[in-house]
Formats: C-alpha cells, sequence, structure tokens
C-alpha cells in the first residue's frame, strides 16, 4: 500500500495517518496549513494512476460531490489531477461506518433505523435533485457521527443520471450484497436503484441480517435478480408490519414496482413515525389473487369447517348458501338458462324458493352469520378491549410480545386481521399484547467496592460492565462513576458500565514550556516518559524566538495514561504586543483640552491636558501591523499615524497633522501681546489670525509676583509703523516666540 504518512502534498496538506483503505484509493488524516482544519485526503492508488477506467472513476466522484452541498453528504474542499498523484481534500468526519455500529448491536431500534433511514433519504433526494446516482449505498459507506447524525461518502462509482447509466457489463459495479437487480444485470441504472439499496440496509439495520448471503458472490447476485428474501419480521417479530412493507416496497425486483423516488419513500416513512401501527395497502412476495375466505365446493364438501352446511338434499340448496359466503360470485347462483325451456325455468325458480324458504325458516344460517373483526391494533388491551361489552362475542387469546417502540399494553398484531370474518362455532381472536420490561432506577453506587457494586446492581436486573478507571487519590476497586449516572431510568437488563480506581502505573507530564526548546527537544523529552507528541503542532504570537515551545497540554505535573498525546503550541516570532511611543506637538491655546487616541477606532487612551504648544510624548501598546492610531484635541482629529505592532519597540510611520489644525498662509501685522498673560496672548494671536501651533514658549525666572505668568517679550516684536508709511506684516504661520515670567521657586 502506498504511504503518504509525513509527507506534506502541495505544501498545504499536512499527511498524518491512515484512516481508510479502499478498492482504488487511501484516504488519510490530514492537517491543511492553509485553512487551519483537519481533513481527510483520499489518494488514488499508483498501481491505478495508467488505468483510465480508474481515473475516470476517481474523477468522477469528485464531480458528483463537488455540486453536492447537504449535511448529509461528506463536503469536498479540494481536488487535484495530476499525473504522478490525485486526490480529493474532502470533510474529516469522526465516527464510525453504520456498518461497524450494526456489527456492534447485532441489530438497531426501529427508532434508530428511521432516524438513520430519513437522513440517508434526504442525502439522496438532494443528489438525485442535482442527477447524480450514488449506485453504492451500503452501511460502509454511511459513517455515523456520536450525535446520530449520518453523512453519506464515496461517490466512487457515482454517475450523472443524464449520461452514460449502463453499470459495467463484465462485472458488477457496487457491493453485491446491496446492489438492485438490474445492477447485477448489468442493465440502466437510475435513482431507484439506490432506493433498492436503501431497502437493503434497512433490512440489515433491523434483523442483522443481510437479505441474500452466499460465499460466493455470483450465487447473490443470482439470488439478488431471482430469490425472494425472507419476509423482516419472520426474522424479528418486533418490526411493525407498516416498516416491514416500507421495506419490502424499496426491495421490490422490477424498478417500475418501487418507490419512484426518495422523496416518495420518505412521505411512507414520516407516515409511518406519525403512526407505526399503520399498514399500507400493499404487500408484496405473495400471491396477487384476492383472498377468499370461503372456497367454491361441490353439494357434499362445506366452504369452510367452522361453517356448518344445513341438511338439505336438494342441489339447489347450495346457490343460495354460496351467494351468502362469497360475495364475489354474481352469476353462479342463477339456474340454467339462455336455451333451457321456460318452464323448466320457473320449476327451478320454485324449487329454489321452497329450498331458501326451508333454510330460513328451520336453520340458523341466515340468522348467524359472523360480522367483519374488529382492527384491535394500536388500542390498549386493559382500559380499551377488555370488560368492554362491545367486543362481548369475542373470546382473545392473549400473547406478549416486547417492543420499545410502543407503550405497554398496546395491542401490537391480531389473528384474524380486521375485515376477516369468523364463523359461528368460532369467536377466539388472538391478540399480541406489547409488554416490554419495567424500567429501573440505578442505584448510586459510587464509593462502593466494584464487587459490592457490581452485585447491588445486578440485584436489579441490570447488566454490568467493569472497567477500570486509573486514578491516584482513590483506593483500588473504589467506584469512581457510573454510566449512565446514578438515579438514570433504564430499562431492565441495560448494560452499567462501572469504572473503579486502578492501581496502575500513570505517567508525570514533563516541562517542555520556557525553557527555550524547539520542537525536535520537546518531541525527546515527551518520548522519553512513554508519552506522544501530537502532531498536530499549532503556533501563535509571541516575543519568544520563532519555533520555541510556549505552551502545553496537559500541563506539566499532570499524571496520563502511558502513550497520552501531549500537545505543544510554539512561536511564529511574531510578538502577541509591543509599545510604541508617539511624540506630538500640542497646539498653544494655552488652555486645557480634552487629549484622546484612538487604535483601529477604539479608544486607548483620554485625558485632559494643558495646550501650551510644548511637544508631548505617549506610550500605546497593541497587537497586529498596520494599526491606524489617531489623535483628537477637544474631540477634533488632530493627527494621525500608522504603528506596526508585530516589531518591537512597535514603529510609528506616516505621522502627519490634520490640516484643520494648521491656520492658511497669508501675511498679518504682529499685534503686541507684551503685559498678557500667556493665555491672554496665544488666545489674541490666534484671533489675529496667527497659527497658535507655531508659538513656542520661554520662561524666564522673575521674583515680582506681578510678572508671574506674564509675557515679558516676545519676537517678532509688535508691527510698527514703517518708514515712509509702510506697515511691516508677518506671515500667519512665523514662528513666535513668547518668553512668559516665572517666579522662582514654583
Amino acid at each position: 500500500m502506498d504511504n503518504y504518512t509525513g509527507k506534506r502534498l502541495d505544501g498545504r496538506y499536512e499527511i498524518q495517518e491512515v484512516i481508510g483503505v479502499g478498492g482504488m484509493a487511501v484516504v488519510y488524516k490530514a492537517y491543511d496549513n492553509i485553512d487551519d482544519r483537519t481533513v481527510a485526503v483520499k489518494i488514488l492508488k499508483d498501481e491505478y494512476l495508467a488505468n483510465e477506467e480508474f481515473r475516470r472513476r476517481f474523477k468522477n466522484e469528485s464531480k458528483a460531490i463537488a455540486v453536492l452541498s447537504h449535511p448529509n453528504i461528506v463536503k469536498v474542499f479540494n481536488v487535484s489531477y495530476g499525473d504522478r498523484l490525485q486526490y480529493i481534500v474532502m470533510e474529516h468526519v469522526e465516527g464510525i461506518t453504520l456498518k461497524e455500529y450494526i456489527e456492534q448491536q447485532g441489530r438497531l431500534g426501529i427508532k434508530e433505523t428511521v432516524h438513520f433511514t430519513i437522513q440517508i433519504l434526504r442525502a439522496l433526494q438532494h443528489a438525485h435533485d442535482k442527477g447524480i446516482v450514488h449506485r453504492d449505498i451500503k452501511p460502509q459507506n454511511i459513517m455515523l457521527l456520536s450525535n446520530g447524525n449520518i453523512k453519506v461518502t464515496d461517490f466512487g462509482i457515482a454517475r450523472f443520471s443524464y449520461s452514460d447509466t449502463k453499470t459495467m457489463t463484465d462485472s458488477a459495479i457496487g457491493s453485491v450484497h446491496y446492489i438492485s437487480p438490474e445492477q447485477a444485470r448489468g442493465d440502466t441504472t437510475d435513482d431507484r436503484a439506490d432506493i433498492y439499496s436503501v431497502g437493503v440496509v434497512m433490512y440489515e439495520m433491523l434483523t442483522g441480517q443481510l437479505p441474500f448471503q452466499s460465499d460466493n458472490s455470483v450465487s447473490v447476485a443470482l439470488m439478488q435478480l431471482q430469490t425472494d428474501p425472507k419476509r423482516p419480521r419472520e426474522l424479528n417479530s418486533s418490526i411493525p408490519v407498516g416498516l416491514e412493507q416500507i421495506i419490502m416496497h424499496a426491495m421490490q425486483k422490477n424498478n417500475k414496482d418501487r418507490y419512484q423516488s426518495a422523496a416518495e419513500m420518505l412521505l411512507d416513512i414520516e407516515e409511518f413515525k406519525r403512526n407505526p401501527t399503520i399498514r399500507f395497502q400493499r404487500d408484496y412476495f405473495v400471491d396477487t389473487d384476492p383472498t377468499k375466505y370461503v372456497q367454491r365446493r361441490t353439494s357434499n364438501v362445506p366452504s369452510q369447517p367452522v361453517i356448518k352446511t344445513p341438511v338439505v338434499t336438494q342441489p339447489q340448496v347450495q346457490m343460495p348458501v354460496y351467494e351468502e359466503y362469497d360475495d364475489s360470485e354474481d352469476d353462479g347462483k342463477r339456474g340454467k338458462g339462455g336455451l333451457i325451456a321456460i318452464g323448466v325455468i320457473i320449476g327451478l325458480l320454485v324449487i329454489s324458493l321452497v329450498a331458501f324458504a326451508f333454510t330460513y325458516f328451520f336453520t340458523d344460517v341466515f340468522r348467524n352469520t359472523s360480522a367483519s373483526v374488529p382492527n384491535f391494533v394500536g388500542m390498549n388491551y386493559e382500559s380499551e378491549i377488555k370488560d368492554n361489552s362491545k367486543y362481548s362475542a369475542y373470546t382473545f387469546e392473549i400473547s406478549t410480545i416486547s417492543n420499545s417502540a410502543y407503550e405497554n399494553g398496546t395491542v401490537f398484531d391480531q389473528e384474524p386481521d380486521s375485515g376477516q370474518k369468523l364463523g359461528k362455532d368460532s369467536n377466539v381472536i388472538q391478540l399480541a399484547i406489547v409488554q416490554n420490561e419495567e424500567k429501573v432506577v440505578i442505584p448510586n453506587v459510587v464509593g462502593y467496592g466494584h464487587e459490592l457494586a457490581e452485585q447491588t446492581l445486578k440485584n436489579k436486573g441490570l447488566t454490568v460492565k467493569l472497567t477500570p478507571m486509573l486514578s491516584l487519590t482513590e483506593e483500588f476497586g473504589k467506584v469512581i462513576k457510573t454510566d449512565p449516572e446514578a438515579d438514570t431510568e433504564v430499562d431492565g437488563g441495560t448494560v452499567i458500565i462501572v469504572y473503579y480506581a486502578s492501581n496502575e502505573d500513570l505517567v508525570e507530564v514533563p516541562s517542555v514550556v520556557n525553557l527555550g526548546w524547539d520542537v525536535e527537544m520537546a518531541e525527546a523529552m515527551i518520548n522519553s516518559v512513554q508519552l506522544v507528541m501530537d502532531p498536530e503542532i499549532k503556533e501563535e504570537n509571541s516575543n519568544e524566538p520563532a519555533g520555541t515551545v510556549i505552551k502545553q497540554s496537559p500541563e506539566a505535573g499532570e499524571k496520563v495514561m502511558p502513550n497520552s498525546k501531549v500537545s505543544i503550541v510554539i512561536s511564529n516570532g511574531i510578538p502577541e504586543s509591543s509599545e510604541a511611543e508617539i511624540k506630538i506637538n500640542l497646539p498653544a491655546s494655552g488652555s486645557r483640552g480634552t487629549f484622546e487616541v484612538f487604535a483601529n477606532n477604539e479608544s486607548v487612551m483620554s485625558k485632559s491636558l494643558l495646550l501650551d504648544g510644548s511637544e508631548y510624548p505617549f506610550t500605546i501598546e497593541g497587537s497586529g501591523e498596520d494599526v491606524s492610531v489617531k489623535i483628537y484635541i477637544d474631540n477634533k482629529e488632530y493627527y494621525t499615524c500608522t504603528v506596526d505592532f508585530t516589531q518591537s519597540p512597535a514603529v510609528v510611520t506616516n505621522g502627519t497633522y490634520s490640516s484643520s489644525s494648521i491656520i492658511s498662509s497669508g501675511r498679518k501685522q504682529m499685534p503686541s501681546v507684551v503685559g498678557m498673560t500667556m493665555s491672554q496672548a496665544i488666545n489674541h494671536l490666534g484671533s489675529s489670525g496667527f497659527n497658535v501651533n507655531n508659538i513656542r514658549i520661554e520662561y524666564q525666572t522673575v521674583y515680582m509676583e506681578s510678572e508671574n505668568g506674564v509675557v515679558l517679550s516676545q519676537t517678532p516684536s509688535a508691527t510698527s509703523s514703517g518708514i515712509m508709511g509702510i506697515t511691516q506684516t508677518y506671515d500667519t504661520n512665523t514662528e513666535i516666540t513668547l518668553v512668559v515670567g516665572q517666579k522662582e521657586g514654583l
């Protein structure tokens, strides 16, 4: 077998282990390192790469499932048709096959069978609507998930129904135990071939047996063509009649006699779910002639043993008696007509009337004819039938049957069936009454010794399975838990798993984190203590060097079973977060304002600052690259930049002041602000048209209180009258220096 374990396909799919082997392909579990998910990769075996037929079938499977999108059909993510390698990447399904589940259970209950069948049919209806016939429906190709849902897989021999629909004539494609008769013959196949296979799967689920079995596959194929299967109820009497009829309808040899679509079969199953006692107006694999309860008889042979023939010697008496008990004959009771003389006819009629009068007045044939048997199926025997005067004429013979689909006391079956007639000497009706085992509440045996717990549960009529469970805290043999848990109500005989403490050695998980180790060193340490490193290794942002182990699970020091998996996480070398230092020049309004910082539109800082025109440095922390940072002053955008936090320290680029914070260029006369307080001076310069962002403040020590906080001088100085009457002006963006007094000691 080709082994791709440990290899990487197309630089993306890391093959981990084999999870399935088929006739033409091997299925691997793999990790998709681009989409970060576990997938199943189905690879065509190398020996079939040169075989055009197998390559066609493999490609056909990928085309088939690529057009399907249904919760009960396995998804396909990617395909590759290379000359040296062909594979399909599909959804990875955790579970077991329906075949494995049937083998575990022996046979399935009615509710489970109906639940699984509905999902299979919904999947097939979706495929059929897309023009695809599966042609290989069998329990081996149906995955059962832990939540009870199913996934139909393996469309390897599927065909588009509007293309070539013939099977290979030299060999029947599909598993011979499940294929339809038309597949076995090599005839044209359509949606109805899948319907037949579903019927076989239902048969196997409910009986635990295949309808046709032989050591020779050719013999099985011939049985599919020529032999009628045993009725499911012969193998499992608890199967309701209606469900058996559904199976038999699906398994008809002639596809014209089957359900014509999955949707049609679903309708009957849904009807059965609503009314489990339903009987459909059809029957299979039996004589199609109508059943007659009274057969044609001669003058001295009764029509039924239970019906007494009146002692009359005239042959004409047969006519009214026959008319009474066989209403399907309309013309046999008439005398010879046509060519016989009118007088003879009249004579015969007179004799007949005499015979009829004799029978009517001197026998009880016409007085005691029996009525049709009522339908008791689905009724409760105790409350609806027993002691009911309506049914006092009948004698009931009772038998019991176990069937969890019905409530106790419900009539499951009757003999004779409803609508039949009883003879006047027989009033016995046999009823099969559902009698399930009584429910048992599981007692609490946690803390018991396992032997005492086993005996306690067995005394309640339960079946016990003892299972050791490693524990360092409990003494050997003490019960730790049960499954199902205590106080759960279950059927008698249910298997209860009892987990008890075992003294087997556990392994202590070593530490491989914060040691600066790479994957190879961590794996060596894990393997040295009889543990296994999980091949799925994740990467996360970290300030540690790339490839360094930064996390592990289970944690160091925990006790686990030998050969347990230890998962690790390594650093990708990208810091999880870093700090950025940003410096800006505050506006020089002289007043306090609100200073806010946003990173990717999320607030990271908010404070009140004195807007004195000084340079203001601040630090923010974040993660990611190309983070947009914006600074607002008094709710107006003032400054923007971009920060890359994946570097340490973070890098600031593209710093730009908002255009609204810069005063348009122009020329103005310089006003005098000497003698004003600093805030008054800044406001006056701003109102005069000068850019307050270009005002620089210098402080000079003063000793007089009157000069503290007051502008002592300014550069440029105030505008004065120029020579020859020309007044000097300054650009509004001119840098202005204000010398402000500051009293010593402040």
